[in-house]
């Protein structure tokens, strides 16, 4: 017998693992990656996180499918910020349980609390995405399965229903006493969760739904770099640091690259589409970002042409064209 065991990251999955690994149970989790988990690569903490259970990590990359198919057309709509939690887990769930007939599997465990997230697990949203990804009976959540109606493990006796625990609510201390009990040393703590609901990325997210067409490569525009909307309404994205300089490095359709040349500072991202009074104003911030001296020239790669510009007089004066997160 063997169960794929959608894997977050976090306590109560791998908790449930366990759970169902020790009841003799061949368990393979699954991460699936939408593009929101984390603005890093978790791949070796997951990994390092499931060897204190004995259990291998197939990570499935779903980013584009999850932007196409669900990001903006929730059936259930969206919790406080920008998540459609009930959708993306019926789209996990269905991803999962296709996959059960490659893999050997019978059926799909995961984590989920019975009343501990308000939008996503409640009674009724459990049953939603059941419906939506028509695994109704196959999905089991063994930290609160006698909460539930009986799924088909239980009920063909692959289960034993009375080894699953009636978890229910945002309290942590019966997990907490069964990492105690079972020595596990590492876990993701609570709230590191998905992206999309981050304040700031859910408003830029919105923002930029509102301005024009959002395509797939804006996904990356969200999650890092300041934000700007300029006076003539272009966006522009500015990094912070290395690591977001390369981030944002890739080829955007809709973006031209504000490049940097005779000294460090950001890589600034300015609308094709931008005005030339918003295009010289990006640059111009974008320099004050930099180790730069207001009044001195520099030069600047944009859009195939080195030319030469000076920082915005007041770095302040730029901040008033921040997106209001």
């Amino acid at each position: 017998m063997k169960a794929l065991a959608l894997f977050s990251g976090g306590l109560d999955s791998l908790l449930s693992i366990k759970i169902i690994k020790d009841l003799g149970i061949d368990v393979l989790a699954v991460h699936f990656n939408i593009g929101f988990g984390a603005r890093k690569d978790k791949s070796e903490i997951l990994r390092n996180t499931l060897k204190q259970v004995g259990v291998e990590l197939k990570i499935v990359d779903i980013k584009k499918q999850f932007f196409e198919d669900v990001l903006f057309k929730p059936k259930y709509g969206y919790g406080r910020f920008f998540n459609p939690c009930i959708d993306c887990h019926a789209n996990m769930f269905s991803h999962a349980l296709s996959m059960m007939k490659e893999e050997g599997a019978s059926f799909v465990i995961s984590g989920e609390v019975l009343g501990q997230r308000p939008k996503s697990q409640r009674s009724e949203a459990l049953g939603q995405v059941e419906r939506l990804c028509g695994g109704e009976g196959l999905i089991l959540r063994p930290m609160c399965a006698k909460l539930l109606p009986p799924t088909i493990p239980e009920i063909n006796g692959w289960v034993d229903r009375e080894k699953l625990l009636d978890i229910h609510g945002r309290g942590r201390d019966r997990q907490l006493q069964l990492v105690k009990d079972y020595g596990i040393e590492v876990f993701e703590k609570p709230g590191g969760g998905c992206l999309l609901t981050d304040t700031s990325i859910a408003n830029k997210i919105k923002d930029l739904h509102g301005h024009r067409e959002v395509i797939f490569e804006d996904m990356e525009l969200v999650k890092y770099g300041r934000y700007f909307v300029l006076p003539n309404g272009a966006r522009c994205v500015i990094a912070r640091n290395q690591d977001e300089n390369e981030k944002l490095s890739f080829n955007h359709p809709k973006m031209s690259k504000i490049e940097l040349v005779d000294c460090k500072g950001p890589l600034g991202l300015i609308e094709k589409e931008a005005t030339n009074e918003d295009k010289e104003l990006a640059i111009a911030i974008t320099l004050a970002y930099g180790k730069t001296e207001a009044g001195s020239l520099y030069k600047v790669n944009f859009e195939g042409n080195t030319i030469e510009r000076s920082p915005i007089d007041n770095k302040d004066s730029a901040r008033e064209y921040l997106l209001n997160l």
